[in-house]
C-alpha cells in the first residue's frame, strides 16, 4: 500500500524545480516506492568544495529537496510541510565526477509533524550521509 496521496512523476519532480536550486544543482527522481522515493545529484564543479569533494551543504540540499518533496506527496490536498530542523552525519568523502543517491524514507507520519531519513550513498555504493529531517504540516497556502 502507497504512503503517496498526491500523484507524481519524475518530470513533475524536474518542472516544479526547474530554475531553483534542486534544479540548478542537477537533481532528479529516479525511482518511487510503495513507501520511499530514489533520487540523484551529480557531483561537479556546482557541488564541491576546494579540496575536490562533495560539500556537505550540497548533502544537505539533496537530502532537504527530496525529505520536503515527499513530505508534500504525503499529504491530501490543501496541506503542505515547512521545514523545522534537519541534520546530516557526513561519513565518507564523495569526488568530483562521481554521484549520489539519496533514499528517503518516512520515520513518522503524524498529523502534525513528519520525520524523513535520507541515505545518501556514492557510486561504489558506500554510504556517504545520513540526514534526518522534520517538517511541520500546515495548511497550504494560495500561490
Amino acid at each position: 500500500m502507497s504512503i503517496w496521496k498526491k500523484p507524481f512523476t519524475q518530470d513533475g519532480f524536474a518542472a516544479a524545480h526547474e530554475g531553483t536550486l534542486p534544479g540548478l544543482l542537477g537533481i532528479r527522481l529516479l525511482e518511487i516506492g510503495p513507501d520511499f522515493v530514489r533520487a540523484e545529484m551529480p557531483v561537479d564543479e556546482r557541488h564541491i568544495q576546494p579540496f575536490g569533494i562533495l560539500h556537505g551543504g550540497a548533502s544537505v540540499v539533496l537530502a532537504e529537496t527530496i525529505g520536503s518533496f515527499c513530505g508534500v506527496m504525503a499529504l491530501p490536498e490543501g496541506q503542505a510541510v515547512v521545514g523545522a530542523e534537519v541534520s546530516a552525519s557526513h561519513l565518507a568523502p564523495v569526488r568530483r565526477g562521481d554521484s549520489v543517491q539519496a533514499l528517503c524514507r518516512p520515520l513518522r507520519l503524524g498529523r502534525t509533524l513528519q520525520v524523513w531519513e535520507i541515505a545518501l550513498r556514492r557510486g561504489d555504493g558506500a554510504l556517504t550521509c545520513v540526514c534526518r529531517l522534520t517538517v511541520a504540516v500546515r495548511e497550504a497556502r494560495a500561490g
